[in-house]
């Protein structure tokens, strides 16, 4: 079953699509929240709807939510920080907590690129994450912000000259820079105590594979990097994408479903 959703956090609605297995009205199921990636929205490249509805199919439900300033939510794109998408990640995290469908001791996190660095932020500094789940992570993205690049262009000529930097038709603020330049992803991260499964194709282009190994000296052997050959940053082929519905599956069947 598919519902809709709308979030209140600091004056903004963000919205989102719930998929709840079938079963008697009051049923505690284990529940997934997705966390998109940087210009994304709650559908993602590689595909939050079908995954989704492959955990509702073996019983587990899903959050899928819009960030503000992203897809149908609230607020503008030029307001968006990291540091807000934390905070609201984790207002959603807390209401999912109270929804009637929901095993509150039974939750996992999935986050794709920027979502996933978001989202291993999020399971490092809030109690009660069952599994965590990172697709692609974007952990290359402070780096590149601290040495004035983003999108394999200079970020200060184009704030310079129009106020902001144009990121595919989105305008990101300097806000927006300095927060992601300053972010401490393998630090803050780290601190997560339960199992964690992070995806990445070796062909990834834009969050090189170089950046996801550190992910592992951070966490305290409760980590596993799956490499998959071939794969970018999109997922963007049938077998991949496959190889990382399946994979999540697994993982998230053998730590929620317990």
């Amino acid at each position: 079953m598919i519902r809709h959703h709308d979030f209140q956090h600091n004056g903004l609605t963000l919205r989102s699509t719930l998929h709840i297995p079938d079963g008697p009205p009051g049923t505690r199921r284990p529940t997934v929240v997705f966390v998109h990636g940087f210009t994304a929205n709650r559908i993602e490249l590689p595909d939050f709807v079908a995954m989704s509805r492959l955990l509702e199919a073996h019983g587990i439900a899903a959050v899928r939510f819009d960030l503000s300033g992203h897809g149908e939510s609230d607020g503008d794109f030029f307001d968006v920080t990291i540091a807000g998408e934390i905070a609201e990640t984790l207002a959603v995290l807390r209401t999912v907590r109270t929804f009637d469908f929901v095993d509150f001791d039974r939750i996992g996190l999935v986050g794709m690129s920027m979502g996933g660095v978001v989202a291993g932020i999020v399971a490092g500094e809030e109690p009660g994450i069952s599994a965590l789940c990172l697709w692609s992570p974007a952990a290359v993205a402070p780096f590149e912000a601290a040495a004035g690049r983003l999108k394999g262009r200079n970020i200060a000529p184009e704030i310079e000259a129009k106020g902001y930097f144009d990121a595919d038709g989105h305008r990101v603020s300097p806000a927006m820079v300095e927060d992601m330049a300053k972010l401490d992803v393998y630090g803050r991260s780290g601190k997560y105590a339960g199992p964690v499964h992070i995806l990445h194709g070796d062909n990834d282009h834009i969050a090189p594979l170089a950046y996801v190994r550190p992910y592992l000296d951070h966490y305290d052997g409760n980590a596993q990097v799956e490499i998959v050959e071939g794969a970018d940053h999109a997922w963007g082929t049938v077998p991949h994408r496959t190889t990382l519905h399946q994979s999540t599956l697994r993982f998230l069947r053998r730590h929620l479903q317990r």
